[in-house]
């Protein structure tokens, strides 16, 4: 075998999963001789409609179920073993999340399972908040989060480990088409840097726009797989595509290739972009026009920690494409900062400002923080100052001696007439 052919991270063969009633009955015959290859470094496309075995194929790699025939092995080793587990990260179809933690406590938690140092896990959660846009409310119970920023934070926990291997089970469910564009994007990064995606999704378009290879299910059987292009191409019709020509201009060009191919012109029509595409041009617009939004941010660059091992790995780059960067609802504008960390110099020092306005700069201290913001720097919490030990609590028999002394005076005088 030569040494430039693509390891396979996961193979499948002859791979049966049968589930079985109360009496140890068949009851659904999920897979049926299922064979199944994943290389590395490459986007694979899981398809198939409801109940073809999607499911339950993603549970057989990762240790959850055993097959009832067939063999599979995750990075040369069975599912179950926990050195390949170590290095597959997985955003399953629903966000299982502990509603009454936030998501740095959250992505803390994942974190600890994974053994990481505090520092490192600190490091990592920092760069995965700026990655999927929600450092301005990571301290929000997740409970809280809309659908969509659910699937934020799952595919941040996904990722904690820098995992070898991701498998993404419908990853864009609940996300607009922002966040759409910004998974696919960072689908096609972490393939940039080494790492191998599993995609399994309803969304075609976004099939196709990622995935080098496909699988196509049904009833627990492969229908189809090859390459994307191999799968999509139309052997029979051949596109000429040219700049604009006047209608003059078209029955000519038409008649010409009529006659020398003897083929049929089937159509003549000006392209379409796609609908996203768009959509994108629409929100680009806004922001440009000054419009506003709000709700999680649009996202930063790839996590550096993310395949930075790998020898294709490459320099962190924004995952957004331009137009994306205009959904920043929760993101400080760097021109107000940058406003705000200039010296108060231009303003005429005689003419003292009036106490009932605010203050137009903000003061030396506060002017530094902004500094650190705008240059990128970490900005350190200021510690609280110690508290002042407090006086010991007085015994309670001394409160009695605090009584006004006319009381107890009048008390027993009262008690001496009777």
């Amino acid at each position: 075998m030569s040494n430039d052919a693509p390891t396979a991270l996961v193979e499948c063969r002859g791979l049966t999963k049968v589930f079985r009633d109360f009496w140890l009955r068949p009851r659904v015959k999920a897979l049926n001789g299922l064979d199944l290859e994943i290389r590395a470094r490459e986007v694979f496309g899981l398809l198939g409609p409801n109940g073809s075995g999607k499911s339950t194929t993603i549970k057989l790699i990762l240790g959850l179920l055993h097959p009832t025939a067939g063999r599979i092995s995750v990075f040369g080793r069975l599912p179950s073993d926990v050195r390949a587990k170590a290095k597959i990260g997985y955003l399953p179809e629903e966000s299982y999340l502990y509603r009454f933690l936030n998501a740095r406590e959250t992505l803390e938690y994942y974190g600890r399972l994974f053994e990481l140092e505090r520092s490192e896990r600190r490091r990592r959660i920092d760069m995965l908040l700026e990655m999927v846009g929600l450092e301005a409310v990571q301290h929000r119970p997740v409970g809280e989060y809309s659908k969509g920023m659910q699937r934020r934070i799952g595919l941040a926990q996904a990722l904690i480990n820098d995992p070898e291997l991701l498998i993404l089970d419908e990853p864009t469910t609940g996300l607009d088409p922002i966040g759409t564009r910004q998974i696919k994007d960072l689908i096609l990064h972490l393939k940039a840097r080494g790492k191998t995606v599993l995609l399994c999704s309803h969304l075609l378009a976004d099939v196709e726009d990622v995935c080098d290879r496909v699988t196509v299910l049904y009833g627990g059987r492969v229908r189809a797989q090859g390459t994307v292009d191999e799968l999509l191409a139309k052997r029979d019709a051949v596109i000429f595509e040219t700049e604009g020509l006047k209608p003059e201009e078209v029955e000519p060009v038409r008649a010409l290739i009529e006659s020398a191919g003897h083929a049929k012109v089937r159509r003549v029509e000006a392209p379409r972009k796609k609908l996203e595409a768009l959509f994108l041009e629409l929100v680009e617009q806004a922001h440009a026009e000054g419009a506003t939004t709000h709700g999680a941010g649009a996202g930063g660059p790839v996590a550096g920690f993310l395949g930075a091992g790998a020898e294709s790995a490459v320099a962190a780059e924004p995952v957004l494409t331009p137009a994306a960067v205009a959904l920043t609802g929760t993101r400080v504008d760097r021109e107000v900062l940058t406003e705000l960390a200039q010296p108060a110099a231009s303003q005429p020092v005689s003419v003292p400002a009036p106490a009932a306005e605010a203050q137009t700069s903000p003061p030396a201290a506060d002017r530094q923080v902004l500094n650190k913001l705008l240059s990128g720097a970490e900005t350190e919490t200021p510690q609280p100052k110690p508290p002042a030990p407090a006086k010991p609590a007085q015994p309670l028999l001394n409160d009695a001696a605090r009584v006004d002394r006319s009381v107890l005076d009048d008390l027993l005088d009262k008690d001496r007439r009777s």
